[in-house]
């Protein structure tokens, strides 16, 4: 085969890639994205070394992060700009073992593992051919070590894209670097067990859930916390920047950037959260939200007179007719497309005012965002309420990334039969399945509550936590539901934050991760009491069946 990637769900027919991504990715990217991932190990293997002897290097640290935030599915998608990250990569390596040499760090060079020894070519093809070794079904020949291995690698990768946006903003917390390293090291070890890899597992949980706490302090302290808020989905006429992706950092500048010049912005997908800032939404120009998840980004941007922004993991392949107007940032990468340079935002601005927009306006519907946990637990005491009198039974959690394959209709089904007394959670792109419909309101609180972006998982927690302490039960005594949509490697990550917290009976969908061994799902089934979803209607009523 000429490439194998099966770290998100869309993988062809539920079991792994073969000759392309189902995403897009080309063989020559998933083979240069397995070297990447080999150098991160063989640089983390002197970086845990330094650490455990006190010695750190921020720069070390930072390049691991976007080293294995690139891997990410749907971030990079351009050959040349990977290998100009491997060749970075030996450099670091170099540093990082030359780090713990000027601190007389002992190193036994006969137990140096083979991603310290790899010397990656210095030409892409001969790259390419090297990387037949390293693609991940030649890792562990235990099937079940082999699973929990890539479910570590996917959580480290999913924890490093929220720890970058965390310090893009200059948030960080050492925790997270240090475990990073610590997990790609471990995945250098030939005799490591299940046991250490269950425990490496549960403990990238816990450390993403601090990082989460880390993006969370990094979002409100720089914007405020979010607030309720109406988001028109009208389109005005005038010039039009499109902001798509996950990074607030990102459309804080080009906020900045084009105020006073007449472009309307407009955000994206997941980046419809950002309305709720109360340090966004003060821009008369931050218009309102254009479309809906990422994987309808062809059809919507179809022909649309727009300068468009990809700010992280959500690119696909742009058509002709709109890939001149697509302009790439950070990590993304797609080849032919423009990328942005050190924050300078001039050339989108350039494109939507000569591209001049929208020629009338196009009336649109409102959707509601803002329920962050500081906004939900700011009335608490009403919910409490509405619950003791019986006004409210049930609260779902219905959330997770959107995809394009067939099955994920289960989310708006779920969403619309769920009882009038229930409350509705919801987060990340997989709302956009319903929350533009009407669900009413119980007392005066909204049936749907829009929690924000994946980013913001955090606060779904928050908010569990703050009703278990209310009612002063553990988390899964409430009347609370967890129904989960998966895609990539953040939502595996949020999943193993959730496990790591003894959280039991996630139902997810819609399909099964095809790197979970069926030992490993039968003892998360048996643990955690991990449920695949089956229909809705099945679903509601084993949830809401009475207890005997």
């Amino acid at each position: 085969m000429s490439m194998f990637c099966y770290q998100c769900e869309q993988t062809y027919r539920g079991t792994g890639c073969e000759d392309k991504g189902v995403c897009g990715k080309e063989p020559e990217v998933a083979a240069l994205q397995d070297v990447l991932l080999h150098q991160a190990k063989g640089i983390s293997y002197f970086a845990w070394e330094a650490r455990k002897n006190g010695i750190k290097d921020i720069s070390i640290d930072q390049f691991v992060l976007e080293a294995l935030f690139v891997t990410v599915t749907n971030v990079n998608f351009d050959a040349q700009n990977i290998f100009n990250w491997i060749e970075k990569s030996q450099a670091i390596r170099e540093k990082a073992q030359k780090l713990c040499v000027e601190n007389n760090i002992a190193l036994d060079e006969t137990l140096f593992p083979p991603s310290v020894k790899f010397k990656p070519a210095e030409d892409l093809k001969t790259l390419e051919s090297q990387a037949l070794g390293l693609q991940i079904f030649n890792d562990h020949p235990d099937l079940d070590i082999r699973s929990l291995e890539h479910l570590l690698t996917y959580g480290i990768k999913g924890m490093a894209a929220y720890a970058h946006h965390a310090l893009m903003l200059g948030f960080q917390d050492d925790s997270i670097f240090s475990f990073t390293h610590e997990a790609l090291d471990a995945l250098n070890q030939p005799d490591i067990t299940l046991d250490r890899l269950l425990e490496l597992n549960m403990q990238c949980g816990q450390v993403n859930l601090k990082c989460m706490e880390v993006l969370d302090e990094a979002h409100t302290k720089t914007f405020g916390h979010p607030e309720p808020t109406v988001v028109s989905k009208t389109i005005k006429k005038g010039p039009t920047i499109i902001v798509t992706g996950h990074d607030l950092h990102d459309l804080d500048d080009i906020l900045k950037q084009t105020e006073g010049k007449g472009i309307w912005v407009y955000t994206h997908g997941e980046m419809l959260p950002a309305h709720g800032y109360p340090g966004l939404k003060k821009y008369k120009h931050l218009a309102g939200h254009f479309g809906t998840a990422w994987q309808n980004q062809a059809k919507e941007f179809d022909n649309t007179p727009a300068a468009i922004y990809f700010t992280t993991n959500c690119i696909q392949e742009p058509k002709d007719s709109y890939k001149d107007n697509v302009f790439t940032g950070g990590m993304v990468g797609w080849p032919g497309v423009k990328h942005i340079q050190d924050r300078d935002f001039s050339p989108l601005i350039e494109k939507a005012l000569k591209l001049r927009g929208y020629e009338k306006e196009i009336p649109g519907k409102n959707l509601m965002t803002g329920f962050g946990h500081n906004a939900v637990t700011s009335v608490a005491d009403k919910v409490i309420d509405a619950v003791k009198t019986g006004a409210i039974k049930h609260f779902f959690l219905v959330g997770g990334c959107d995809g394009a394959k067939p099955g994920r209709s289960y989310y708006t089904d779920f969403a619309l039969n769920a009882p009038k007394d229930s409350i509705i959670l919801t987060l990340a792109c997989g709302k956009f399945r319903f929350n533009d419909q009407d669900f009413g309101t119980i007392g005066g609180i909204p049936r749907l509550l829009d929690i924000g972006q994946c980013n913001d998982a955090y606060s779904a927690i928050k908010i569990a936590q703050a009703l278990a302490g209310a009612f002063n039960c553990e988390i899964n005594d409430l009347p609370l539901s967890l129904i989960l949509s998966w895609y990539e490697q953040k939502a595996v990550v949020i999943l193993l934050t959730l496990l790591s917290l003894g959280i039991k009976g996630i139902r997810l969908g819609p399909s099964l991760p095809a790197f979970i061994s069926p030992n490993v799902l039968n003892v998360l089934v048996e643990k955690f009491d991990v449920r695949p979803i089956k229909t809705a209607q099945e679903d509601l009523q084993e949830i809401l069946a009475p207890t005997k």
